[in-house]
This record gives structure tokens, C-alpha cells and sequence, in this order.
């Protein structure tokens, strides 16, 4: 038949059904040779549910799956870094892609992909040949660049969510409708497919330009009239960019198929060809479903091992569905779960505060689930929302106490049988010991995720199930708000509540059973269960320590910094020679460079000139006081806005300590990032910086301790490049950058120009992190040229680290990863990239393997700490970069140093040995100046 007027197309995103079926079950592997299957079967369970929801009057009348055809599209012609940020499909993933299209064949449904296309232009163009023939179409799949299709006889279906997605959907999405779809996006880029956009421009701002200007084209040839500065030079300066990202956004309708719509009519599977495949697959379960239900014999299926292999099966895919969870309001309902958690043996847990800070967040709900589908929620704390006289608010009717709920909950949450999953657990952690429920052990979905997949996404509950999981979690602001208008969490609507709370430990559990197993895949078992899983509790119990800080010191501090920045002010004003804004970027250009006419002013797209910190230092290494002065204004500044007030606000009001919150998955490389507040940066190369340590004090009675790796880096750059000077250096307790220096330059150690020791001192540093001759120069301030032969002479000198940067780029460039010394993979997705990004990106890759080592010494050291000190009057308050500062009893602390050197000193052994000695500097005070 003609397809035509009457008729409805199905098309299938084939290649997004194979990836939500890889990442939502864990492996599988046919039990006769260990071929891996677990992606196959989840995506002929999918397509057979399909067919099986797809039959009577609804019943499309013509079908086909479409898939990418793996290689470069047309695309890269266009963008040679398109999609260059994508990893290699997952080795076990790869022999399966041609299985899925055997099954869909088996199926007797058309299989389609083209050599050069992306599934996506296969299916804009059979949309718009249905839609021109009167016919209508039905694209599954969620994938947003579709959406532009949308309208005219052209509708989708999240498979997942069940959910049709029609104009109003689109709007709903991108603020545009269908046919501004790929304006919006051209303008708000992808990262995932490595669409370039504009900078700064996300999809919210992008529609309202849209909507504000048309299209994009009125709105790139009227982007001068933007009054947003930096929108405006965003569009101006990369117009030509987000034209190509334009181009990559937009889908082909035109392709030259070479079958028509016709030959995609439904037809019936053939059940000797469907049966056969799926036996030769090991398929019990839907060769049985299979047989059933056409009424044939089912066909025999031989799955000895031949390696006596033990394979899991893959658990039968649940949708999503809020309507099901239930709500705990009975001490009978909560014994049936906990029972049920003895009885699974894990159980994922979630709780729900009045806010982010576990030191004065209030108990609201706890969630579990114990099953993909199966989920509760126990209301504790929800209140009627108006606080009474005395500052209180009444509880919701139908919720359990609180205490009875914990004391219920204790006995499995610390039974050591059972093994609690979290999404971000130390979170959750903190706020039960808060209660007095010491949760262990745990699994925590972020740092599996952190493992598995660091440097290509960020590790967020959300951001993790759409990816993995396909599924778009209820949005928190939904439920909350924003603004001025948000609501806390007790005050939320219960049913809601359950619905929200409830599916997030839904899909926690989910995570866990898709990320858990793959870490055997990837090889990185070690990493998680010695790096980061114990890290976590240690943390979670340095957090809750806290170190006390002096509110008086800080709040004298800001009225020093605020006289100095006065006196400053009327410096500037006086060599200006007239009064003006000193924090007005534009105001200081004038000056500088109108008024003034110092050399170098430059002016940007807005026609301010550019008054950052390194014109201003240019400036003043030319002997101009001004540029100096306002250096110095900005320096006191900053201390005083992002220290000495700010850290007033963060003393914990009960404590009257500072309690940090450390985040693991903070940086690539394994390093701890520090918030709320970042006591990480605080800057040490200033009088005024150092002093801020001052506030940071012991209790009485008590002293602080620092101790902190002495120069840990170097060493394990003299390791891993096998520098023999540099090792024997290092073994004799000579100050390396004396002998670097005496080294390159063929000086003696003895009675050496502290000059010369300073530039060595700045190559060796800069070496690690990739330095370039311009970088150098402006470190040290010389010529460039100068610069650039001292580093010709450091590589000529020390030939080992040329040759460890060359090896260590290469292997990046193969497997678009890196390694530390403990096995922790850094991606490195930006390695083959061109451009301006294109040394930045091996730079990083060069100094990864160095930094992560010295980040995972100090966490295995870390972990060993609380056993290490245990009975000893000592916490373990703070980490920073490669410091631990502890709070010891006054006549403990040499013992405590001696401790804490031994196990920092040997954290690396026995899993490695380095060639070079590990050396701990100690020091001790009153407060963290003095120790440090």
C-alpha cells in the first residue's frame, strides 16, 4: 500500500533504547561462552513490550527502529571537535551494538541506519516525507534535538515517562516553539555533543532572546542593542560559532534514503526466526513469554558453560511511577520495611531536611527502597507551616514520632549485614549521627559515579538519572519554590513529599545496581573501596568537628582592612589627581588610560578598556605607582569581603566553630574542594593573607597541628620520570631547588644568589604543571625569551620529564584518560582538541597523574588517621591540599606528631613504593598561623 493520508509511522530511536538498556542493568554475559548480552536483552525486553503495547485499532501502520551508524557524520566536516568530548562506547558495549540489530531483524521490524547520518537526520527525514504525504508520526525517544520535528502531524514519546511531548511539550522545554527550537539551541550549545554556542547563554536566556528578536539572525544583526554587557559581547564576538552550531543543530529533512516509507509497513514476526535468535541469546524468560503467546513450543536453549562462568541475571526493568510509593504513617508499615531491607540484604536511604547545613538542618522524612519501583517515604517533622508565639509550628496529623521512627530504624541502619546506599551519603550520615545513628556500611551512587566516569559530567542525583537512567527526577523547586517564596521542606505537601522523597531513593537504587557492577568492568574496584568509600565516613566526622574560630580577631581584621583600603583610596585619588570610583573597572581605564595615558589600554566590544589584574601588574612592574596601589585596594578587598566578613557569618552559632563541608568529587584529579565556607584558598603568599589563619584558633588547653607533605609533588615527579639526580636529592635532604639551580645554571650550592635559587624554585614548580615560556616570564618577570631558555635548559638538564611529558600526552591521546600511580582514572576528553584550549588541555593531562598521586597519598593516609590516633587526645579538624591540621591536648602533641608523621610518611606503601623518601614538616600554635 501507499503510504498516505491515514496512516500512522512509529520511528524508534534504536540507539537510545541500546544505551538505556547497557546503563540501567548491570552485566550479563551468555552463560555458554561469556559473551556479554546485558544490553541486548534489555533491548529486546523494550522492543517487546513495544510491540506488545502497539496492537488493535492505535496500532501504527508503519514501523522501523533507527540507529547510528557508527564513524564520523557529515558533521565533523562541518566541526572537526563535534562530539569530540564523548568517550569510547564501553568495551563490553561494543560487540553488543550488532546484536541489537539482529534482534530488531528477528523482530521482523525495519532496521535502518545510514553510513555518514545520525539516526536523528534518518528520522527528520522519514518524518517530513510522512508528514508531506498526509500520514502522521510518532517519534520514541526523548532525545530534545528532535523536538524541532514537532507539530504538523509529528508528535514524540518519552518511552520512559510514558509522556507525549507535543507543541505545547516543546514550549514547555525550550521556551520556543518547534520551529525556533534550533535557534535556541544554537545559541545554548551542548556540551555533550561538544556544540559550541555562546558563552554564558544557557537555554532560559537564550528562548527569551528569541522571543524578544524573532530568530537568530535578527538577533545576531541587532546584537548591539543589547544592554546586557555581556550577552552582547557574547553574541558579538562569537556569531560565526554559533552559526556553525547552527549547523550541527539542525537536523537534515532532505537525505537520499534508499527505501521508501512504504517498505517500512508493520508485519508479523517470523516465530522460527524470532525463537531461534533468542535462544541462541540464552533468553529464557521471553522465549517463554514468546511461546505463550502465539501458543508454539518453546524451543530448547543449551547453556552449559564452557568456562563455568557465573553470571547474574538481569532484573526485570521497572517504569517509574509516583502513584506507587507509599507513605509510612504506622509502626506496623515500617517493620514490614525494615524487614524487607534484612531481607534484600541493602536498602537505599535518603533523608529530607529544612536545609543544606547538616549542622542546624532539622529531621523531616526518611525515604528507603529495596526494590527498583518499590519505595517509601516516613514522614517526621512536616509542619502546618505558621510558626506559633513561640517560634514553633504545629506537626502535620499522620506522621510517626520522630524518635520512635529512629530508634526503630537504628538497629538495621548501623547492622553491619545490611549495606545502606545514599547519593551523597556523608549528607545523609551526618544528620542520623546528629540523632545518634552511626550508619554502616554504605555505597554512595556519587562517588561510584565519581570512579567510574570523572571528568566527563558532573555526579548530581539529576543530572546522573537522566543520563543513566533516562528519567528527569521531580524538580525540587517544584515543590519548594524559588526566591523569595521558597518554602523549607516541612513545609511541603505530604502526598507531594512522599512522591518526591520516595523517588529519590528510587533512583538511587537504580544507580547502584547500574554503577556497582561496572566497576569490576572498568577496573576500577581499588580506587572506589580504597579511596573513596572510607573516605567518607572520615570526613563526615572531620566535618562535624569544626575548628573554633575568633570572631573578635576576624571583625578587627575588616576594620583594619577597611582602613587600609581607606588610605589607599586617597593614595589612588591623589596620583589620579581627582576622586573617582577605585572599584569601577571602566572609571579606572579613564584614569589609567585617558587621563594618564599609560601604555597598553585596550578597549573591549563594550568600549570600557580592560583593567585586569595582569595589565595592572604589567603596569605597575613599569614602575607606575597607580596600577601598584589599586593592586593592593583589590587584594584588601577581597580579604576582607571573602574572609574576614564572610567567615564571621559561617560560625556555627551552638559550637562557635566553623564546620566545613568537603567535597569529594570536587576535582578530577582527586583533590578534596572545600564549601560553605572554602577554607581551601585562603591566601598565604601575603602578611595580610597569612594573618587570617590567626582567627582559626585551639580550645583552651588544647594547641593546633600541622602537618603537611614537603614538596610531595616533586617527588613524584622525580619518581615517576625517573630523575636520578632528583631522586638521590631527595634521598640526601638536599634543598632541591638549590640543587636544581646549581644543576642548570653550574653554580655552587654554597653562598648562592637567592635570585637564582628563586628562578629554579619557579621551574621546578611550573615543570609540574606544564609551564610555558610566557607563563614562566611572567612568574619570574624576565624576557620571555629568557624564560623560554631556562625551561629548553631544565628539559636539556633533566631529560627524563620531556620524555615523561611526551609519553604521558601520548597515552591521553590514545585513551583519552590518564592514570595516578594508585590506578584513579582522569578523563581527558579535550586532549585532541585544536584551538586555543588545545595546550591547556595537555598541560592538564601532564600534571594530573602528579597531582592525583599526591591527592591519594593524603586521602589513604586519611583513612588511616582515626585508627592511627585512636585513644589519643586528638581530631583530625581540617585538610588542606597537602595539610591536616589537628587539635591535641597541650601535653600530647609530640606524641600525636610522631603518630601522624608515621602514617603520612608510609601512606603510599604497600600498594606502591616509591623511589623517593616522603618527608612531613610539623609545626604547632595556638592557632593556625602560629602551626603552620
Amino acid at each position: 500500500m501507499t503510504f498516505g493520508k491515514g496512516h500512522h509511522l512509529h520511528l524508534i530511536d534504536g540507539s537510545a533504547f541500546i544505551f538505556r538498556a547497557y546503563h540501567a542493568l548491570p552485566p550479563l554475559t551468555r552463560k555458554s561462552d561469556g559473551l556479554p548480552v546485558g544490553a541486548v536483552s534489555g533491548f529486546v525486553n523494550m522492543l517487546y513490550r513495544y510491540i506488545e503495547a502497539n496492537t488493535g485499532s492505535d496500532a501504527p501502520t508503519h514501523a522501523a527502529v533507527i540507529f547510528d551508524y557508527s564513524g564520523k557524520s557529515f558533521r565533523n566536516d562541518i566541526f572537526p571537535a563535534y562530539k569530540a568530548n564523548r568517550p569510547p562506547a564501553p568495551e563490553d558495549l561494543v560487540p553488543q551494538f550488532p546484536l541489537t540489530r539482529d534482534a530488531t531483524r528477528a523482530f521482523n521490524v525495519s532496521c535502518i541506519e545510514v553510513e555518514g547520518f545520525e539516526a536523528d537526520d534518518i528520522i527528520a527525514t522519514l518524518s517530513c516525507q510522512a508528514r508531506d504525504a498526509g500520514g502522521s508520526v510518532t517519534i520514541i525517544s526523548s532525545d530534545k534535538d528532535l523536538m524541532q520535528l514537532v507539530g504538523d502531524g509529528v508528535e514524540m514519546l518519552d518511552p520512559m515517562k510514558n509522556k507525549r511531548i507535543d507543541r505545547e511539550g516543546v514550549e514547555e522545554k525550550f521556551g520556543v516553539g518547534p520551529e525556533r527550537v534550533v535557534d535556541v539551541q544554537a545559541l545554548a550549545g551542548d556540551s555533550v555533543d561538544n556544540v559550541p554556542g555562546a558563552p554564558g547563554i544557557g537555554i532560559k536566556t537564550a528562548a527569551l532572546l528569541i522571543n524578544e528578536y524573532g530568530d537568530l539572525e535578527t538577533l545576531l544583526s541587532r546584537a548591539e542593542e543589547i544592554k546586557q554587557p555581556k550577552r552582547r559581547e557574547a553574541l558579538i564576538n562569537n556569531a560565526e560559532l554559533i552559526r556553525i552550531s547552527r549547523d550541527l543543530v539542525k537536523l537534515d529533512c532532505d537525505m537520499d534514503l534508499d527505501f521508501t516509507l512504504d517498505s517500512l509497513e508493520v508485519r508479523e514476526p517470523d516465530l522460527d526466526t524470532l525463537l531461534a535468535f533468542l535462544a541462541e541469546m540464552e533468553f529464557r524468560t521471553v522465549v517463554k513469554r514468546v511461546s505463550e503467546r502465539f501458543g508454539v513450543e518453546a524451543p530448547a536453549i543449551d547453556d552449559t558453560p564452557q568456562a563455568g562462568a557465573d553470571t547474574p541475571a538481569a532484573p526485570e526493568e521497572k517504569p517509574f511511577d509516583v502513584s506507587a510509593y507509599e507513605k509510612v504513617s504506622t509502626m506496623g508499615a515500617l517493620e514490614r520495611w525494615i524487614a524487607a531491607a534484612y531481607e534484600r540484604g541493602y536498602v537505599a536511604v535518603d533523608t529530607e531536611t529544612t536545609g543544606l547545613d547538616t549542622m542546624t538542618a532539622d529531621l523531616v522524612g526518611i525515604s528507603l527502597c529495596v526494590e527498583a519501583g518499590q519505595a517509601c517515604y516516613i514522614p517526621v517533622g512536616h509542619t502546618l507551616g505558621d510558626d506559633d508565639l513561640f517560634g514553633g509550628s504545629a506537626l502535620v496529623d499522620g506522621q510517626l514520632d520522630k524518635q520512635m521512627v529512629l530508634d526503630a530504624l537504628r538497629p538495621m541502619l548501623e547492622d553491619e549485614s545490611i549495606l545502606k546506599i545514599g547519593q551523597n551519603m556523608k549528607y545523609d550520615a551526618k544528620i542520623f549521627a546528629r540523632h545518634g545513628v552511626n550508619v554502616a556500611p554504605t555505597d554512595d551512587t556519587m562517588l561510584l559515579s565519581y570512579v567510574l566516569h570523572g571528568g566527563l559530567h558532573g555526579h548530581g542525583m539529576d543530572a546522573l538519572s537522566e543520563r543513566y537512567l533516562n528519567h528527569v527526577p521531580i524538580p525540587t523547586k517544584d515543590l519548594l519554590g524559588s526566591g523569595k517564596s521558597m518554602i523549607t521542606f516541612d513545609k511541603v505537601d505530604l502526598q507531594k513529599a512522599v512522591e518526591y522523597a520516595a523517588e529519590d531513593a528510587d533512583i538511587t537504587l537504580r544507580l547502584w545496581q547500574a554503577f556497582k557492577p561496572q566497576l569490576h568492568v572498568e577496573k576500577v574496584t581499588t580506587v572506589y573501596e580504597t579511596l573513596e568509600r572510607p573516605l567518607s565516613p572520615v570526613l563526615a566526622q572531620m566535618e562535624m568537628n569544626g575548628i573554633k574560630v575568633d570572631r573578635d580577631v576576624l571583625s578587627r581584621m575588616s576594620n583594619t582592612f577597611a582602613q587600609k583600603m581607606g588610605g589607599l583610596e586617597a593614595e589612588i585619588h591623589e596620583l589620579a589627581g581627582e576622586n573617582f570610583n577605585v572599584a569601577s573597572p571602566k572609571q579606572l581605564g579613564e584614569i589609567l588610560f585617558d587621563r594618564m595615558s599609560l601604555p597598553g589600554g585596550k578597549k573591549g566590544k563594550t568600549g570600557a578598556y580592560a583593567t585586569g589584574a595582569d595589565i595592572l601588574e604589567d603596569l605597575a612592574s613599569e614602575g607606575h605607582d597607580l596600577p601598584a596601589r589599586v593592586l593592593d585596594w583589590r587584594q584588601l578587598a577581597k580579604l576582607k569581603s571573602t574572609y574576614t566578613d564572610a567567615l564571621q557569618t559561617f560560625i556555627n552559632a551552638e559550637t562557635g566553630r566553623v564546620h566545613t563541608s568537603y567535597l569529594q568529587t570536587g576535582a578530577v584529579t582527586g583533590r578534596l574542594a572545600s564549601s560553605d565556607p572554602n577554607l581551601q584558598n585562603i591566601p598565604v603568599r601575603s602578611d595580610e593573607g597569612r594573618r587570617i589563619r590567626e582567627a582559626f584558633i585551639a580550645e583552651p588547653g588544647k594547641k593546633l597541628v600541622s602537618l603537611d607533605y614537603s614538596q610531595i609533588e616533586l617527588r613524584i615527579l622525580a619518581h615517576v620520570a625517573g630523575i636520578d639526580s632528583l631522586k638521590q636529592a631527595f634521598r640526601d635532604g638536599l634543598d632541591i631547588h638549590a640543587m636544581t639551580a646549581s644543576e642548570m645554571f653550574n653554580v655552587p650550592i654554597e653562598g648562592m644568589d637567592p635570585m637564582v635559587r628563586r628562578q629554579a624554585k619557579a621551574i621546578n614548580f611550573g615543570v609540574i604543571y606544564g609551564i610555558s615560556g610566557f607563563g614562566l616570564a611572567r612568574n619570574l618577570r624576565i624576557p620571555r625569551a629568557e624564560a623560554q631558555g631556562f625551561i629548553d635548559r631544565y628539559f636539556e638538564r633533566f631529560p627524563g620529564i620531556k620524555e615523561y611529558m611526551d609519553e604521558t600526552v601520548a597515552f591521553a591521546k590514545e585513551h583519552l584518560r590518564v592514570e595516578t600511580l594508585f590506578g584513579r582514572r582522569i578523563r581527558t576528553p579535550e586532549i585532541n582538541a585544536k584551538g586555543p584550549h588545545a595546550g591547556f588541555a595537555k598541560r592538564a593531562a601532564i600534571n594530573a597523574p602528579i597531582q592525583g598521586s599526591a591527592a591519594d597519598i593524603i586521602r589513604r593516609a586519611m583513612i588511616r588517621m582515626p585508627d592511627a590516633i585512636a585513644g589519643m587526645p586528638a581530631k583530625m579538624l581540617l585538610q588542606v591540599h597537602d595539610e591536616l591540621i589537628f587539635e591535641v591536648d597541650e601535653d600530647a602533641t609530640d606524641r600525636v606528631i610522631a603518630r601522624v608523621k608515621e602514617v603520612m610518611e608510609g601512606a603510599a606503601a604497600p600498594a606502591v613504593h616509591l623511589d623517593v623518601p616522603i618527608e612531613v614538616d610539623a609545626g604547632i600554635g595556638d592557632n593556625w598561623a602560629e602551626a603552620h
